[in-house]
């Protein structure tokens, strides 16, 4: 079972998205269009689980999985649509995550929603304060239980998220 932990924000984070970033350009070549670095590693000075957290917009997600064996073989495990539509998810370093793969069709509305998300809380910091207490509340109460984790935290999320989609249409 993976607990789960979140810790303070290291510095390291965007140099570890920057190394996996290049190593999946060079596994998927012209199937890559764009690549970001989401989630709360991508947040400076948020509090997060030490998983670095990639968006990739590929040209197709049927041509994404024709290289499914790339990815295995550079120590991904697919794990198909996990709950997504569209969306192609592989996770590195099995109970001792790393780094996790969000992959989607280049305009998926999924894209919009993470890169929204990331952007609000880095411009509103005292939100993304909220935010880490409401992890680390999570983490107290579920940390032997990362879907009630993530459950704890989904009314928050949901609530910003709608919040920075408006902010995007102003």
């Amino acid at each position: 079972m993976r607990e789960v932990v979140v810790v303070p924000y290291d510095e390291k984070w965007p140099e570890m998205f920057n190394v996996e970033s290049l190593l999946i350009k060079a596994l998927l070549g012209d199937v890559v269009k764009n690549i970001h670095h989401i989630g709360s590693t991508s947040v400076p000075g948020l509090s997060a689980k030490p998983v670095i957290d990639i968006l990739l917009e590929v040209s197709d997600i049927k041509e994404l999985d024709q290289c499914t064996s790339a990815m295995v073989n550079a120590g991904y495990s697919a794990r198909g649509e996990n709950g997504i539509t569209g969306r192609r998810y592989f996770i590195k370093g099995g109970d001792q995550r790393s780094h996790q793969v969000h992959a989607f069709s280049v305009g998926d509305i999924q894209i919009l929603r993470h890169l929204a998300f990331r952007d609000y809380l880095r411009k509103n910091r005292e939100v993304a304060r909220n935010y880490a207490e409401i992890k680390r509340a999570a983490v107290l109460l579920y940390k032997n239980d990362a879907q009630r984790y993530s459950a704890f935290k989904t009314d928050f999320i949901e609530h910003h998220l709608q919040l920075a989609l408006i902010d995007l249409e102003r």
